[in-house]
This record gives C-alpha cells, sequence and structure tokens, in this order.
C-alpha cells in the first residue's frame, strides 16, 4: 500500500545518481497525483480499468456476445496491449524497477495484463482480467482519501491480533463438520443421498453455515434431529468470529491514542493526531 501514503518510487532530483529528464517528468505523470498531468493520467486509467473490466463481464453474457463477440475481444485485446504500454512506462521511469514489480501495485499491474496472452493457450483464462478492478484503488492516492489507510490498517491489525483465537474456532468448526457429517453419514445412508462421507461433510458445512441449499436433506426422525441441531449450532456460532474481531479492534483503536495530559482538565487517552483536548478543547502539549 505504500503508492496510497506516498509514492516511494517517485523520482526526487537530489538523489544521488542523477536520472534522465524525460525518465523524471514521465514519472511525475504515471506516479505523480499532485501535477495536473498526474490527476489527468489517474483519471484516464481508472475510466479504462472501468471499462475494460465491463468488457470482460459483457463477454460472459451469451445474449451480448453473440451479436457483439468480436468486437469485445478487439476491445479487450486494445486494453490489455495499453496497459501493457503502461506497465513498461512505470519500469522504465523508475529508478528501481524490481522494487517496482515487486510491490503490491507491481504485481497487481502484471497480473492484470497476463490472462489476456494466456488465454492464447488457455481458453477463458481471459476471465481472470476482473483482478484489474483492484487498481481501482489509486482513487484513494487521487481524491487524498489517506485518512481511510489508516482506518484499513487498524482493521487489518485487529484481524491479526486475533487470528490465533479465529484459527483455533475455525479449528474447533472443522472438528464438528466432520463428526456431524459422519454420524448423518451412517444415519442416512447412501439411500437418502448421502453416499460418502466427503458428501456428508458438504451437506454439514451448508447446514452450519445456515445457507441451506436443499439439494441434500435427511428423511429420517433422527437425521432430521440432527440437522434442527445443526441448524442451531450454526446460529450460535456466527456471533464468535464476531466477538473476537470486535474486541481486538477495540484493542486496535485503543492502542492508537496516547497518554497527553491535558492541561485543562487533566484527561489523556486522545489520539495520537489530536491538537485539542476530546473533554475540554483545551490544546494538547505537543
Amino acid at each position: 500500500m505504500d503508492e496510497l501514503r506516498t509514492s516511494k518510487f517517485h523520482v526526487l532530483k537530489s538523489d544521488t545518481e542523477p536520472m534522465a529528464q524525460w525518465r523524471i517528468t514521465l514519472n511525475d505523470v504515471i506516479f505523480g497525483a499532485e501535477s495536473k498531468p498526474g490527476k489527468t493520467f489517474d483519471i484516464i486509467l481508472i475510466i479504462a480499468i472501468l471499462l475494460s473490466v465491463s468488457a470482460v463481464i459483457l463477454e460472459s453474457i451469451v445474449s451480448i456476445n453473440t451479436p457483439l463477440g468480436k468486437n469485445l475481444y478487439i476491445v479487450e485485446w486494445v486494453f490489455t496491449i495499453a496497459f501493457t504500454v503502461e506497465y513498461g512506462l512505470r519500469l522504465v521511469c523508475v529508478r528501481h524497477p524490481l522494487k517496482y514489480a515487486l510491490s503490491f501495485y507491481g504485481l497487481i499491474d502484471l497480473l492484470s495484463i497476463i490472462p489476456t496472452y494466456l488465454s492464447l493457450l488457455v481458453p477463458g483464462a481471459n476471465s481472470l482480467l476482473v483482478i484489474r478492478i483492484f487498481r481501482i484503488l489509486r482513487v484513494f492516492r487521487i481524491l487524498k482519501l489517506f485518512h481511510y489507510i489508516r482506518e484499513a490498517e487498524t482493521l487489518a491489525e485487529a484481524m491479526v491480533a486475533g487470528r490465533r483465537k479465529i484459527i483455533v474456532f475455525l479449528y474447533f468448526i472443522c472438528t464438528l463438520v466432520v463428526v456431524f457429517g459422519c454420524v448423518m453419514y451412517l444415519v442416512e445412508g447412501s439411500v437418502n443421498g448421502f453416499t460418502s462421507i466427503p458428501r456428508s461433510i458438504y451437506w454439514a458445512i451448508v447446514t452450519m453455515t445456515t445457507v441451506g441449499y436443499g439439494d441434500l436433506t435427511p428423511t429420517t426422525a433422527f437425521g432430521q434431529l440432527i440437522a434442527s441441531m445443526m441448524m442451531i449450532i450454526g446460529y450460535a456460532v456466527i456471533a464468535v468470529p464476531t466477538g473476537i474481531y470486535t474486541a481486538e479492534l477495540s484493542k486496535a483503536i485503543v492502542r492508537k491514542r496516547d497518554v497527553r495530559g491535558c492541561v485543562g482538565c487533566g484527561k489523556n487517552g486522545h489520539e495520537v493526531e489530536s491538537d485539542y483536548c476530546r473533554y475540554c478543547g483545551e490544546k494538547l502539549p505537543e
């Protein structure tokens, strides 16, 4: 997400090794969001991404693909070639091309053009072009929504902090669906559609998550009792990961506050970037 904060690939003239002026100018247009050419380039890029993704989606609709299939195919290749050229220019105008290529956006940019070329060998691979939608994340940089990135980091921090609890919970759920799946296999049997333990486990997962496709249902009284128990358990366990994540999120939010004491009311616990007391409005010490 480095590009969302500040472009670490942006060339500075104070760098020890001088770069050609055309590379500096090109870098400012492609990676810069402050200059008018940079903003215009980003807006055009976002429009192109949306149009290319729309073309891929429309191509999957038979009623549209039948009369317009060739046109959509041409449009797809035009966008792919344009994005390929753009990717090449991004590598040319940065001081360390490998760093950009291995960055989050560099990998997304590369993955957004590979499916079209791959479709020459693997039919249908071009459907993966919808990954281009991830490039829209650059809108944060254009609209200067950097504070949203901090909120996203808080959410990610809470998820990482609660990963052990969530893993234990998932292990417990996996154990339950395996046990219930095996029991249903014994109770219902192949006569009622539970032809194997994996298929029965599939039924247990669908039931536990309260999805209920209805393609596989118990017919015996004991089987229906087990199914009812699983549905109730399913509703109960939904609250567990929510509670875990909420608790970790609360801790993450608290960690974002500092311990500066207000000279007006003496209270602390203000947000790190606060300039004034959240309780009395007094200016906080630096």
